[in-house]
């Protein structure tokens, strides 16, 4: 039996406790929040042990999970690890770069496992990909929500923007070339809406677009690669592919077109999208490459890429806001 503290119990982390409940071979051990109100609430919803020391939590868990403020994700892992603990941390993986490869570096020299909680990684619409070659050439997305003053300690970058720079740097087989980024802070101090274009060396370009302060929400990513396309919708759970040679899929629609070169057959498909539970699915992964000693599915390196990609972008977005006298 594994037992897990989870640090931070406030939107997401409520989330977390609830799924934790619903998985095998875990106990919740206790909780750590600075906030008595919603320590109080946590008190009497779940019935668990309140830790006001950090310490004497990590003193008897095994895993510590990890879903704080992005500024205090360094200092609780760093913590965790140094006791021995295995760590699940919310994304971004910390605020700095500097965190990130220390954390990178405790985790190598350590007998623990690391995962990030870039959840849409398990979200079924892109699960429903598994058994489609990506293999994309062209990116696009868009990731709109409308304003929550919750996660504005961080920009639209570090907050939205880095699930699908995450998705496509696991989708997309080489080093990016080169980042083009503008952006602008509206109703916070830091960029709420962002355009960026990355370019990959293998020539794929990846344009994303993201917004907090949308009067829609919109997740969506498309991917369009030789002979095929394949269309992501997060928000709806919906996936759609569109290839030149029909798939082995039952639930196709298939026409011919004439082109220059002879007649193809366009076969449109749905691919099942799965019944998941994204947070439960990383979380029990997590579990399982624990109890197994294999690899996590979102690995700390895997979180530090995410973060380097999205510190450039913020680099660039803070370079074109100069104003050159």
């Amino acid at each position: 039996m594994l037992k897990v503290g989870v640090f931070g119990t406030g939107h997401l982390g409520k989330f977390h406790l609830n799924n934790w409940k619903e998985i095998g071979g875990i106990e919740l051990a206790g909780f750590y929040d600075p906030d008595d109100n919603t320590a109080k609430e946590v008190i009497e919803k779940y019935q668990l042990p309140r830790f006001t020391d950090i310490d004497a939590l990590l003193d008897v868990i095994d895993i510590a999970d990890i879903v704080a403020p992005t500024n205090h994700h360094f200092s609780l892992c760093e913590q965790a690890i140094k006791k021995g603990k295995h760590v699940f941390v919310e994304k971004p993986l910390a605020n700095t770069m500097t965190e990130a490869h220390d954390l990178v570096k405790l985790v190598k020299e350590s007998n623990v496992k690391l995962q990030v909680g870039h959840v849409e990684r398990f979200n079924p619409a892109f699960l429903a990909t598994k058994n489609v070659s990506l293999n994309p050439m062209f990116i696009e997305v868009h990731r709109l929500a409308q304003f929550n003053p919750r996660g504005t300690e961080v920009s639209v970058i570090l907050d939205l923007m880095i699930h699908d720079i995450d998705i496509i740097l696991s989708v997309v087989k080489s080093d990016v070339k080169s980042i083009s980024a503008s952006g602008v802070g509206v109703m916070t101090e830091t960029p709420d809406i962002a355009n960026v274009r990355i370019e990959f060396n293998n020539g794929c370009v990846a344009n994303l677009t993201s917004s907090r302060i949308s009067m829609k929400k919109m997740r969506k990513m498309r991917l369009f690669q030789k002979d095929a396309y394949i269309g992501i919708d997060f928000l709806n759970k919906k996936t759609e592919v569109i290839k030149l040679k029909e798939p082995q899929d039952s639930n196709v629609f298939a026409f011919d077109i004439e082109t220059p070169t002879g007649k193809k057959t366009i076969a449109m498909a749905n691919p099942v999208v799965p019944e998941v539970n994204a947070i439960k699915q990383e979380l029990e992964e997590f579990r399982n490459a624990i109890l197994n000693n294999t690899k996590t599915p979102v690995s700390e390196i895997d979180g530090m890429m995410a973060m380097d990609v999205a510190h450039q972008i913020l680099k660039k977005i803070g370079n074109n806001s100069l104003v050159h006298g």
